[in-house]
């Protein structure tokens, strides 16, 4: 089971694509438009309203709000940045390893605080869909992740025998925390090279790129 946004898909890729009208900006806007779109998940879902926006509305308000903390606000820029958003590229360890798991008869799901139209977009622009079985989205439980009955659902309506059964692939820490409370097996995908942190709630191995997910 894998994460889909900063795991299979590259969430600065819309800028990069985009946002060459940004100049200088374009990495701090990328950086602030995902901490804002995070954060707003985690806000509603602690205040028992993480229903009451799914997670597109979520990114259009963080890219909204990194805007306007930058003084702009052209229209067609914001157009054409949420447009890339949709087709966000893929990794490029991704169509192999999956394509490597598929071969080696593992089921391979996307779990995502995504909404499903989000996802089939990212998953048919990067050309993965012959790679995933099956795609659950948060959308419709009222909460995101890390919330625990997200997780809940996710193992049933993936068919696992037992939480454990499920390695869940991660380039979120919190996530992976999420997941371990949840009784999965997390690996945590450190792309960046990022110090631990979630001291009790441990990935069973940490890994460079997905590479070392199998």
């Amino acid at each position: 089971m894998f994460d889909a946004y900063g795991t299979l898909f590259d969430v600065h890729s819309a800028v990069i694509r985009a946002g060459a009208p940004l100049g200088d900006k374009a990495q701090e806007l990328s950086a602030l438009w995902r901490q804002k779109q995070l954060e707003y998940s985690w806000v509603l879902t602690a205040m028992g309203r993480g229903g009451s926006a799914d997670f597109w509305n979520l990114t259009e308000r963080a890219l909204d709000f990194a805007m306007a903390r930058f003084g702009l606000g052209d229209p067609a820029l914001r157009n054409a940045l949420l447009d890339a958003y949709r087709v966000l590229d893929a990794f490029p360890d991704v169509a192999k390893v999956l394509g490597r798991l598929k071969s080696a008869r593992h089921r391979t799901v996307v779990f995502t605080n995504g909404t499903h139209a989000m996802v089939k977009n990212a998953i048919a622009a990067s050309r993965l869909g012959g790679y995933i079985d099956q795609v659950i989205s948060v959308e419709q439980t009222g909460h995101f992740k890390p919330a625990m009955p997200v997780y809940a659902v996710a193992s049933r309506l993936a068919l696992a025998d037992h939480p454990s059964d499920i390695s869940f692939v991660s380039s979120n820490r919190w996530d992976i925390a999420g997941a371990f409370a949840a009784g999965f097996t997390p690996i945590w995908v450190n792309r960046a090279g990022l110090p631990d942190e979630y001291p009790g709630l441990p990935p069973l191995k940490i890994v460079p790129d997905l590479h070392g997910v199998d």
